[in-house]
């Protein structure tokens, strides 16, 4: 019981710090035009996925915040624990794809070209190869059973790469990780364009992966 309590005591700090930043989260904009990545994922699912998935995380989590602040105020403690899976869920879902954004490139903007330095070497001493790692991070995210993502993270305790897959719009950070790469395998990231062909948008998204963005996350988590 008194490990429940801790959690749920470390739980309310959080919400309370994630409260206390701001209250208003914004839509973050693209660096590339919604066409940027065709073919590999369609300008329709790009805007549907981007304009209307990810704003409405943006703004159940600003309402949920809202709704958490007014309920401290009142030291309603019932409806500040009764809103955390509003904050987690709609939260969560807000970082992986602000993150999964800047994840991608198009092709002319160096969008699967294989990364170098400290991540590379990282990656061949743990895994042989980029395409070890790239078939191993597959398989895994294609297995997610329902809705997810699949991440490549740093283990800072450990100074290791880790390959993890998260439920839902759980971010990575849950599992004690930095995240450096995610996939998102919800199905309105590709069904449109591969109906329940999971594995090949899995396949082919890795055409687009900005692996210089990897890189630059990768070296500023290890310091």
């Amino acid at each position: 019981m008194l490990g429940r309590s801790i959690k749920s005591v470390q739980k309310l700090q959080s919400i309370r710090a994630f409260t206390n930043a701001t209250n208003s989260y914004t839509l973050p904009d693209l660096s590339y035009d919604y066409g940027a990545l065709a073919p590999v994922i369609s300008p329709e699912i790009m805007t549907l996925h981007h304009k209307k998935h990810h704003q409405t995380y943006v703004n159940n989590l600003n309402i949920a915040l809202d709704k958490y602040a007014k309920a401290e105020a009142a030291k309603d403690v019932a409806q500040m624990i009764a809103l955390q899976s509003a904050i987690k869920f709609n939260g969560g879902g807000h970082v992986n794809h602000s993150i999964f954004w800047t994840n991608l490139a198009p092709k002319n903007q160096d969008g699967g070209v294989a990364p170098s330095g400290p991540l590379i070497n990282a990656i061949n001493k743990q895994f042989g190869s980029i395409d070890n790692l790239i078939k191993k991070m597959t398989d895994q995210t294609v297995a997610i059973q329902g809705s997810g993502w699949g991440w490549l993270g740093y283990d800072k305790a450990e100074d290791r790469l880790v390959i993890q897959t998260q439920q839902n719009q759980d971010p990575l950070s849950v599992s004690g990780f930095t995240p450096l790469l995610g996939i998102d395998v919800w199905e309105h990231a590709y069904y449109l364009d591969y109906k329940n062909v999971r594995a090949d948008y899995v396949k082919n998204i890795w055409q687009i992966v900005n692996w210089k963005n990897v890189a630059q996350r990768y070296e500023a988590a290890k310091n």
